[in-house]
C-alpha cells in the first residue's frame, strides 16, 4: 500500500518537485499552497504557479490556501482529515507550526546545502557568493528555521554564466529527484544532526536590493547572476541593467565610463573590472538595445552612464 502524501509548495520549484509526486506510484491526497495574489499593473488576481498546474492538468484533489497556519484549527483539521502518511514541503511559504508538525513526519526539500543558507533566498545567496557548488537538502522539519535533520542531499556545480532562473531550473529537477529516493527509502534512512557551528542564515529580498554601482565588476556581475529574475539591477538613477557579461575583474578604471560602443552591446568599466551590457531599460520604458540607448542620449566614449 502506498504512502499517502500531502504536500505544501507554492513556486515552480515546488511544482517540478509535485509533478514527480503525481506520476509515482504516491498518492497525493491535498495541495496547501499561498493565497491568490495580484499581479502586475492591472493587479489582476493570479493563483500559484503549482495551483495553474494543478488547473491545466486536470488534477482532482483538494487544494487548501490559508492566508496563516499558526493558531489555525481549521487548518489542523483539514490536514488530520486527510489523513497523510507523510508531508512534503518545497518553498511552501509558510513556517509550519508544532501542531501540524506532530501530525505526521514533514520532509523540506530546501535549495541550499545545509547547514549553508537556511532561509528564504538560498539560491541567490549561492550565487552572490560566488560558490561552486549548491544543491538541494532533504531535511526532517522542527520548529527551527531549517535546523531538521538531513535525510540526503545531491549537488550541482555552478557554472561562470549560470543565472538564478537557471540555477532555479536544476535544482528543482535535482530536488525532485531526491524527494522520489527519499520517499522509496524512507524507513531504512538515518537522518543525521546538522551542524549548527556550520549555519548561515539569508533573509527574503527586497526591492531595493538590486540597487548596484560601478564599483567592483565582479560584485555587479554576481548580484545581476542571483537578481536577474527578481529585482533586477540598477543605478541609482533607475536605470535597469540587463543582459550582463563580466569582460574582467583586475583592471583599475574611472567608475560608470563608457569604453566601448558596439553594435548591440557597451563596455561600461569599473574602479575594478569592466563589463559588457547589452541591454538598458529607463524607469518607466521599455528595455532597449544598449547601444541604441547610449546614441540616444548622445552620449559618446569616455562619457559617464549614470
Amino acid at each position: 500500500m502506498s504512502r499517502k502524501i500531502l504536500f505544501m509548495g507554492t513556486p515552480d520549484y515546488a511544482t517540478k518537485i509535485f509533478e514527480e509526486i503525481v506520476n509515482s506510484k504516491y498518492e497525493i491526497v491535498g495541495l496547501f499552497t499561498q493565497p491568490d495574489k495580484p499581479v502586475g499593473r492591472k493587479q489582476i488576481l493570479t493563483p500559484p504557479h503549482i495551483k495553474q498546474f494543478c488547473v491545466q492538468s486536470d488534477l482532482k484533489l483538494p487544494i487548501f490556501q490559508p492566508s496563516k497556519l499558526r493558531n489555525n484549527d481549521e487548518v489542523k483539521e483539514q490536514i488530520i482529515g486527510l489523513k497523510p502518511d507523510l508531508i512534503i514541503v518545497a518553498a511552501y511559504g509558510q513556517i509550519l507550526p508544532r501542531e501540524i508538525l506532530d501530525i505526521a513526519p514533514c520532509i523540506n526539500l530546501h535549495a541550499s546545502l545545509l547547514p549553508l543558507y537556511r532561509g528564504a533566498s538560498p539560491i541567490q545567496e549561492s550565487l552572490l557568493n560566488d560558490d561552486p557548488y549548491t544543491g538541494v537538502t532533504a531535511m526532517l522539519m522542527e520548529e527551527g528555521l531549517d535546523t531538521g535533520d538531513i535525510l540526503g542531499f545531491k549537488y550541482l556545480k555552478i557554472t561562470d554564466q549560470m543565472e538564478v532562473a537557471a540555477a532555479f531550473d536544476h535544482l528543482s529537477e535535482i530536488a525532485a529527484k531526491l524527494t522520489l529516493s527519499i520517499l522509496n527509502r524512507f524507513d531504512s534512512l538515518d537522518a543525521r544532526k546538522q551542524n549548527d557551528s556550520l549555519a548561515t542564515l539569508c533573509k527574503k529580498i527586497k526591492k531595493e536590493h538590486g540597487e548596484v554601482n560601478f564599483n567592483n565588476a565582479k560584485e555587479l556581475y554576481l548580484k545581476y547572476k542571483a537578481y536577474s529574475y527578481w529585482p533586477g539591477v540598477y543605478l541609482n538613477s533607475g536605470l535597469k541593467l540587463k543582459d550582463i557579461t563580466l569582460l574582467e575583474e583586475h583592471s583599475i578604471n574611472s567608475k560608470g565610463k563608457i569604453l566601448e560602443i558596439g553594435s548591440d552591446f557597451v563596455k561600461i568599466s569599473c574602479d575594478l573590472g569592466s563589463l559588457k551590457i547589452k541591454t538598458l531599460q529607463a524607469p518607466s520604458k521599455k528595455a532597449v538595445n544598449a547601444s541604441d540607448y547610449i546614441r540616444g542620449k548622445r552620449l559618446n566614449i569616455g562619457d559617464i552612464l549614470i
